[in-house]
């Protein structure tokens, strides 16, 4: 049985566009979003081939004011209408190691709580 595909619609003012996220193999944190009524039809060949083998991660309902890791939903959204697709990069490596050390930090703070805790 086939996804069920919808095209955009607004709902209590804002607009709804259901959105396929994919993934290729060449690039690490790097996604592309489209339509999903679209798929891949609008993206450019050249870009496909940057990414590799493409594989569908996620599909989800988004409006401007949906929350995203990385990016802004209005950026995404805006991307979709006027160019077919929009593409996260990753994040620069300094980005990252930022992000690995503030984990660290978080995880070794939740410990110390849970330590402080413990009956003895």
């Amino acid at each position: 049985m086939g996804a069920h595909r919808m095209a955009p619609r607004i709902t209590k003012g804002c607009i709804l566009r259901i959105v396929e996220i994919f993934k290729g193999n060449k690039k690490e944190e790097m996604y592309l979003y489209v339509d999903q009524k679209d798929g891949l039809k609008k993206v450019p060949e050249d870009l496909l081939g940057t990414l590799g083998r493409t594989e569908s991660v996620m599909i989800l309902p988004l409006t401007k004011e949906k929350k995203l890791a990385r990016v802004k939903a209005s950026d995404v959204l805006e991307g979709i209408e006027q160019k077919g697709y929009f593409l996260q990069m990753p994040p620069p490596p300094e980005a990252l190691a930022e992000a690995q050390i503030a984990a660290m930090v978080q995880a070794e703070e939740q410990l110390s709580e849970a330590q402080k805790q413990e009956p003895k």
